[in-house]
């Protein structure tokens, strides 16, 4: 049996058709609770050192559990006045802890305390930290159910293709990135009716009947008040669309990091069949070549310079996107069977959410691997998915009942 049929319709839908490894998987499941899924976030020496007692913007550490981080941060703000910013999003089936940023000089906080998240001031700095100032995640998590003699010999962390992870499309409903794609075509209309009505066969029954139940626009009002409150952003648009109808006005109700993040999911989607087209093509991924675009050690990016240092860099696609580079042919093959373009990645309708394009790494880059029975423990860089190493070892035939 070849690896790419072996790969769950879950992965193609998000456009992973292919494994990095050829190791048999463990089997085990993750995520039972979120203490069994433990993430730090870490900072750069340089950023960790310009955190003082004096400054204009306060640093906090917000730890959570049970509520992801935009929750986390719209509920602070809503509560206290607050308006935070996260270098990187966590989900909520985790135990986490990451550094959020005050954008406003004057009014902090020492501590605030909740039932799912904690919130520690623990300093000041002259300007706001960004994502760059992250320099990855530290994980430590419990596999139950696996054979701990195959996760013992699993030595290939550092061969392992850097997909975007199942949370970039929403996980058992694998929907952001189909809302980004109708919104690149300016089908707002079908950006919103896919947002409140798409189903998946992973998704709860309850919440599947209500979605069936959206799919008649006309029962809008009487369904408003069967939606859980958990579906935030669809009571948002509901709301919107029974009291104007206009679909992109309904859609700009939604907060802007959510509209971006939509397209970016889309934008991803692009890079996770480019990756799994150009492997199962034999395309090396792991060492750049002549003429390839790469980052350097200190994330800059560059032609190739035969620097051992450098890592290889696969485009994202955006409206800048050249296509000068080994991987246009998959791209290009891509964007024709999706029936879109480079430039409708800039949107004059939105154009708050366009994606100029960019680069990412073509592995994953890891560092203090380390198995300790029934947990494996890693340090990822920036952007990558813990998700996507567990893949590669488990193998999950079914991955929403394997907790990913």
């Amino acid at each position: 049996m070849s690896q790419s049929s072996k790969v769950p319709n879950l992965d193609k839908i998000i456009g992973i058709s292919t494994y990095s490894t050829k190791t048999e998987g463990t089997g085990g499941k993750i995520k039972s609770s979120p203490e069994q899924f433990f993430v730090m976030e870490r900072l750069r020496q340089k950023a960790l050192d310009k955190i003082s007692s004096s400054g204009s913007y306060t640093v906090y550490k917000l730890k959570k559990q049970g509520i992801d981080t935009n929750h986390a941060l719209s509920d602070i703000f809503t509560k206290y006045g607050l308006r935070l910013k996260a270098l990187g999003l966590k989900d909520a089936t985790a135990t986490t802890e990451q550094y959020v940023c005050d954008m406003t000089t004057g009014r902090s906080a020492n501590t605030l305390v909740t039932n799912r998240y904690t919130l520690e001031k623990i300093g000041l700095v002259q300007k706001p930290l960004t994502k760059k100032d992250m320099i990855g995640n530290h994980f430590k998590i419990k596999i139950e159910d696996a054979d701990f003699t195959k996760v013992s010999v699993f030595q290939d962390q550092d061969k392992i293709l850097n997909f975007f992870g199942y949370q970039r499309f929403g996980s058992k409903r694998p929907v952001s990135h189909l809302i980004g794609k109708a919104i690149l075509q300016k089908n707002f209309e079908h950006a919103v009716e896919t947002l409140l009505s798409f189903t998946s066969e992973y998704d709860t029954p309850q919440n599947n009947k209500v979605r069936q139940m959206l799919k008649d626009k006309s029962s809008y009002s009487q369904v408003m008040d069967m939606v859980p409150p958990q579906m935030d952003i669809e009571r948002t648009v509901l709301s919107e669309m029974i009291s104007h109808g206009d679909p992109l006005k309904a859609l700009r109700a939604i907060p802007i990091q959510l509209r971006r993040f939509f397209v970016q999911a889309y934008q991803s989607f692009v890079f996770n069949q480019t990756v799994s087209q150009a492997h199962d093509y034999g395309e090396d991924l792991l060492h750049p070549q002549q003429g390839d675009v790469c980052f350097d050690k200190d994330d800059n990016l560059g032609r190739y310079e035969n620097d051992p240092d450098q890592r290889l860099a696969i485009p994202l696609v955006g409206y800048s996107y050249s296509k000068k580079n080994r991987f246009d042919s998959f791209i290009s093959n891509i964007l024709t069977e999706e029936q879109i373009t480079p430039k409708e990645f800039f949107t004059k309708e939105m154009q708050e959410a366009s994606e100029e394009g960019g680069f990412r790494q073509s592995t994953i880059l890891c560092s203090d691997f380390a198995i300790k029975e029934p947990y494996v423990e890693f340090t990822l860089s920036r952007g990558s998915y813990a998700t996507i190493l567990l893949r590669e070892i488990i193998k999950p035939q079914d991955p929403v009942s394997a907790g990913f």
